[in-house]
């Protein structure tokens, strides 16, 4: 898949509230994961944007306290980037993490056009109990996921082919559905895209082009 151009649609941060009306009637992939994984890190490298990033990327982590709307114009089609806000982390006040819960399941269990969700797991520390929490919640709701591994460059190859087969093992997940990340390197990014190419497009055929810099 290679994407053309990005731009920010829009936020949700109340139960209930309409998605952006940019992005009606567009596939939906929604990114979820720990507030300190690297999730922003991750989606301003898949959508080509780290020189001028549209996700923004916070030394305080839990600062994403809405689910953002990003619309992609891409080859095969146009879809939008759903950046879901991250959970587990102490320094974020209960009554903001209570407010994000249902506003999560709301959009997770309610949008029909959600094709599925890329959860982000931190390749060193392996997935943590609130990422198999995460993972039981997106399996009972019978939504497609995919793993991306981030912070693999922060491994030599050696530690990250032991993590990742450690990561692999307590997912209970086929190594297929997993890909180690690298936001500062890209490493993973062209498989990432290839793979939500056919999860969003599995109609169309693979393209070879190489990527053109998003707007």
């Amino acid at each position: 898949m290679r994407i053309k151009s990005v731009e920010f649609a829009g936020a949700i941060g109340q139960i209930g509230q309409a998605q952006p009306e940019p992005v009606s009637g567009l596939k939906q992939v929604a990114f979820s994961g720990r507030s300190n994984v690297g999730k922003s890190s991750l989606i301003n490298r898949l959508l080509g944007r780290t020189r001028t990033a549209i996700a923004r990327v916070s030394q305080e982590p839990g600062k994403t306290q809405e689910i953002n709307f990003y619309h992609v114009r891409a080859d095969p089609g146009d879809f939008c980037l759903v950046d879901l806000p991250g959970y587990g982390y102490a320094k974020v006040p209960k009554e903001l993490r209570d407010r994000w819960q249902p506003l999560i399941h709301g959009y997770l269990s309610k949008s029909r056009e959600l094709a599925g969700v890329v959860q982000l797991v931190d390749l060193r520390t392996g997935p943590t109990p609130e990422d198999l929490r995460s993972v039981d919640y997106l399996a009972e709701l019978g939504v497609p996921v995919l793993f991306a591994l981030t912070k693999a460059d922060k491994l030599t190859r050696t530690e990250r082919a032991k993590a990742f087969a450690k990561a692999v093992k307590t997912l209970e997940i086929d190594p297929d559905q997993a890909i180690p990340f690298s936001a500062p390197k890209g490493d993973g990014r062209e498989e990432l895209l290839e793979t939500l190419g056919s999860l969003l497009f599995p109609e169309a055929e693979p393209d070879a082009g190489e990527d053109a810099p998003a707007a």
